[in-house]
């Protein structure tokens, strides 16, 4: 089992950045693919970017393509996503998600309490 516990959420002007952090409980990290979703008020839940285990591979919303990196630290047991040129429509609470899986967008086991951007207009 693995812990997820997020960071680096607040609020930010339309084309800021921000850089969200995981990090992740136990020792197997390097096992798990790695995802961030991330939930606007009023809409379903929907995925954003995911890593292999290896940092290899990475995986994105067309949504999110060209402005937000996913990348990942094994050593640390820590998963990124940086954000760059924020939209207002990127406001939502952000999870990130451990999957048994290889990569996967949608077949998550575990996912952490999730941190708030804003974006303001």
């Amino acid at each position: 089992q693995v812990q997820l516990v997020e960071s680096g959420g607040g609020l930010v002007q339309h084309g800021g950045s921000l850089r969200l952090s995981c990090a992740a409980s136990g020792r197997t990290f390097s096992s798990y693919t790695m995802g961030w979703f991330r939930r606007a008020p009023g809409k379903e839940r929907e995925f954003v970017a995911a890593i292999s285990r290896s940092g290899s591979s990475t995986y994105y919303a067309d949504s999110v393509k060209g402005r937000f990196t996913i990348s990942r630290d094994n050593a640390k047991n820590t998963v990124y996503l940086q954000m760059n040129s924020l939209k207002p429509a990127d406001t939502a609470v952000y999870h990130c998600a451990a999957s048994i899986l290889p990569v996967t967008t949608s077949a998550y086991n575990y996912w952490g309490q999730g941190t708030q951007v804003t974006v303001s207009s």
